[in-house]
């Protein structure tokens, strides 16, 4: 996912956390502010040090990126959404974590219908 894809500054995660709406299930939460006038979505990873050592974070991360790019089509292009990860999504699989994921962006209705 290229960096225009990304929500990279604390300033822009700090508004989204803050002006936002959230969303949850067991492994993730989501963090979602609507803005208008933009050409596709924006997307901040968190993952914190109780998933796990840098390693299996890294790898948390991934796994959370390559589901995304399998959603890209599906997903609202008018809206920066933040995924924070909780700690049980070290032990999912790939498609576990997609399915989890699927699910919750569904809640916060960040997939288009």
């Amino acid at each position: 996912m290229r960096k225009s894809y990304r929500v990279k500054k604390e300033k822009e995660f700090q508004k989204v956390f803050v002006s936002g709406k959230s969303s949850a299930n067991r492994n993730f939460v989501v963090y979602v502010l609507p803005k208008k006038d933009q050409n596709h979505f924006r997307v901040g990873i968190s993952v914190g040090k109780k998933v796990g050592n840098a390693v299996r974070r890294n790898a948390v991360k991934r796994k959370i990126r390559a589901s995304l790019q399998e959603l890209r089509e599906q997903l609202s292009p008018d809206v920066d959404f933040i995924i924070i990860a909780r700690p049980s999504v070290a032990l999912l699989s790939f498609q576990e974590i997609n399915s989890n994921l699927q699910h919750v962006l569904k809640l916060a209705k960040v997939i288009k219908k």
